[in-house]
């Protein structure tokens, strides 16, 4: 039975393309939409330019018909424009000149009329409540949709192997066909492996034999830079030494790293350690600079009401990338904080030199990036959108790397399974030029109070 999908206009917001997403059902677009949407059409940044590419598939569509009476799609849908239903009673306590209650309007006056199924489609759950109050049938847009959180890929996986199987594995490795997994009941099976995924091997009948490898095809290998010390920083357990080994390796070996873990994990840390590390200890020319951005859930749409230049405006929400470059270049503890201008200055010479370069993300649209160590923190607060933009943002010799923690969104119309973050690593899963790791929250290096607080407090609500 086909369906009419009524769509909200933070769908097109986010993703233009949604107007083709409904197979051969019937796509309605409310007139407030197209209001909405004309009043976003010159806004900055990732929402301005969606909504312009809407307006631009839109007006193909409007050349070849009445957009009014209805379009073929070329799925075999049908999408036109609603302009009816104005009379439609709402509750009283619903004002009939909000957007979101026009738009409801058109969902119920369409249910009333229609032996068809009506679909809201939105991305605000508060739309969707509204609509069930109305008795409208709402769902989110789940095109651009991944796994929930306990079933995301974690770019890492603990087997077995046979004891013997170890005597080579320093010079051949351990063939991937060798290795298997436990269930509950204590049943073997063989785990899918994907390519460039991180092992932890233990030995069947030995406790204390274990390694640490990675998927090189039908194999699983040692870690390359397993004794490495980037910026004199050594790893602490076995996330960061996955990390570590995903981060060293060459642009052309692994342009794209994807790294997801809780605060405290130290991706941000480690992934500067390792920038400097090929900047500044062995500067080899691998990289013209590291360059790092930071998206926000108000920065694409406020930065140009801010005061100052690009640095002074982008600068407070670059204040954590400051804090772990002062750990970095002043690993004294005791005495790094005994002269902070001195410190300071040795910060601020990193910049100036520019080795190290800040810039706002919605900057980097359009351009091609080359010869760079480009680090977006927090990517979790980036859509689907902006993570493809940045990843075919890289140019010849760019290695990016993606940082977040998919559990800790800002950016409204976002959660776990529909962030740029998660995305990225669900679509890039398996890819050769993918490198990937999940840190845990056993794997935070952080205070003994950090710790103590994520034990006690990881059943309550994140904020």
């Amino acid at each position: 039975m086909k369906k009419i999908y009524v769509l909200d206009t933070n769908v097109l917001i986010q993703a233009p393309h949604a107007l083709k997403c409904f197979d051969d059902n019937e796509v309605v677009l409310p007139l407030v939409v197209l209001e909405e949407l004309d009043g976003h059409k010159r806004d900055e940044g990732e929402r301005g330019a969606n909504v312009r590419e809407a307006i631009r598939i839109l007006e193909q569509l409007r050349g070849a018909g009445d957009l009014v009476k209805g379009v073929k799609l070329d799925n075999g849908g049908f999408l036109r424009v609603e302009k009816n239903f104005k009379d439609v009673e709402l509750p009283k306590d619903m004002a009939e000149y909000k957007s979101d209650n026009r738009i409801l309007k058109v969902c119920k006056g369409l249910s009333d009329s229609s032996k068809e199924q009506v679909i809201l489609v939105t991305k605000d759950i508060l739309m969707r409540i509204k609509a069930q109050i109305l008795g409208v049938r709402s769902e989110d847009f789940t095109t651009e949709q991944v796994a929930g959180e306990g079933e995301q890929y974690s770019g890492r996986i603990s087997v077995y192997a046979p004891e013997e199987a170890f005597k080579d594995f320093k010079k051949k490795g351990i063939p991937v066909s060798k290795v298997y997994c436990c269930d509950e009941e204590g049943n073997q099976y063989t785990p899918e492996l994907y390519e460039n995924e991180f092992v932890v091997i233990r030995a069947d009948q030995s406790t204390n034999k274990t390694q640490m490898g990675r998927v090189c095809g039908e194999y699983i290998k040692k870690l390359e830079f397993e004794k490495s010390q980037p910026y004199g920083v050594k790893p602490r357990n076995a996330g960061q030494y996955f990390l570590q080994e995903a981060l060293m390796q060459p642009a052309d070996v692994a342009p794209l790293v994807i790294v997801k873990g809780m605060a405290g994990t130290a991706k941000t840390f480690y992934s500067l350690a390792v920038g400097l590390e090929k900047m500044i200890n062995r500067p080899t020319g691998e990289y013209r600079r590291i360059l790092i951005c930071r998206p926000n859930s108000q920065f694409d749409d406020d930065i140009g009401f801010l005061p100052g230049d690009e640095q002074e405006k982008i600068s407070p929400l670059m204040r954590p990338i400051i804090d772990n470059l002062e750990q970095l270049i002043d690993s004294n503890e005791e005495e790094r904080y005994k002269d902070e201008k001195e410190l300071q200055g040795k910060t601020d010479e990193v910049f100036e030199r520019g080795i190290v370069q800040c810039e706002a993300l919605n900057f980097i649209r359009g351009r091609s990036i080359l010869k760079t160590y480009l680090i977006i923190d927090e990517a979790q607060n980036m859509t689907p959108t902006q993570a493809k933009g940045i990843i075919t943002r890289a140019g010849k010799d760019t290695k990016i790397i993606l940082l977040g923690d998919p559990n800790q969104i800002d950016r409204p119309f976002l959660d776990e399974r529909t962030n740029g973050l998660s995305y990225a690593s669900e679509h890039m899963k398996g890819s050769p030029l993918a490198w990937q790791i999940s840190l845990s929250a056993s794997e935070c290096e952080r205070s003994k109070l950090a710790m103590d607080a994520v034990n006690r407090m990881k059943d309550k609500d994140n904020f």
